[in-house]
């Protein structure tokens, strides 16, 4: 990581980063998530991101699938997930990105996004934690906290799902930016979003963003979609980061038969995720580990 890297995340928002990705991993990888995929598309894996539905809970009302929730979760059988999340490379680049120690990183989340099978699907512009009717001294203030954590993609495939307005996590949005996101219909055209960008991954290839950038995505049925999507957080954040972490569910996460197939550094890091959930018991996130 070069002072030009951690430069271009803080000024624009997002970096794409190359080989955190070795050989090995990759196809460790690959062979994991070609069965996840199979789990969830037979209904044997219940957790999944449904068509139709842009945030959580998303519900089993739809047999069509666009991600699949908890990949590290033990129950999968596939450790190769938890052992890449804590993984040198990695986490030496979410380190850079976040300017913190080791003993600062929380884990958090590790989905994957996949290809609906029979339909074409997309999501609305909008910022992860930042309502689309927020004002923009609210958006200011928000934007301004959210310092604390790192989102990634990883693709296994080539991917040009993700479009992104560079900068956005800077400054409030414009009059015709918050019109294109105020609506609650995905765009026909994400180009359309003024100073939008769509992001190519190439195999191996990793995008940090900060997800309080304006971004949406397209899904394409026919194009396949294997990509790895994950968050990381610093634990100086307090609880600024529970509501958007805690409310996928994570109560497993709590659980020995989780902590025991990580090794020390994982273990130290899921320490810190139920720090945070007991720092913010009582307050009214709406959310908890064990939503």
């Amino acid at each position: 990581m070069t002072p030009s890297v951690k430069d271009m995340y803080d000024e624009q928002g997002y970096v794409i980063v190359p080989g955190l990705v070795t050989p090995e991993y990759f196809t460790l990888l690959g062979k994991a998530c070609e069965r996840v995929i199979a789990k969830t598309r037979s209904g044997v894996w219940p957790h999944r991101r449904t068509v139709g539905r842009q945030f959580p809970p998303y519900g089993n009302d739809n047999p069509d699938s666009w991600g699949v929730q908890h990949v590290m979760h033990p129950d999968l059988g596939e450790p190769v997930f938890a052992e890449w999340y804590t993984s040198d490379g990695l986490l030496a680049a979410a380190r850079e990105l976040l300017q913190c120690e080791e003993d600062e990183l929380q884990m958090e989340l590790l989905n994957l996004l996949i290809n609906p099978l029979h339909h074409d699907f997309a999501l609305r512009w909008h910022r992860d934690d930042v309502k689309e009717v927020a004002t923009a001294d609210e958006e200011v203030q928000a934007l301004s906290a959210w310092k604390y954590g790192v989102q990634w993609n990883t693709a296994l495939y080539e991917d040009c799902c993700l479009y992104i307005v560079p900068g956005s996590h800077r400054v409030p949005r414009t009059a015709e930016q918050r019109t294109l996101s105020t609506t609650q219909d995905p765009p026909k055209n994400p180009l359309d979003m003024p100073g939008a960008i769509q992001v190519t991954l190439q195999p191996g290839e990793t995008v940090f963003y900060n997800s309080n950038l304006l971004h949406c995505a397209t899904y394409d049925s026919k194009k396949p979609r294997c990509t790895l999507h994950a968050c990381i957080g610093n634990v100086r954040g307090g609880s600024i980061r529970a509501r958007n972490v805690l409310q996928h569910g994570l109560q497993w996460m709590t659980k020995d038969n989780f902590s025991s197939q990580l090794g020390e550094r994982g273990r130290k890091m899921i320490q810190r995720l139920v720090a945070m959930q007991k720092g913010v018991e009582g307050q009214a996130l709406g959310y908890s580990l064990n939503s």
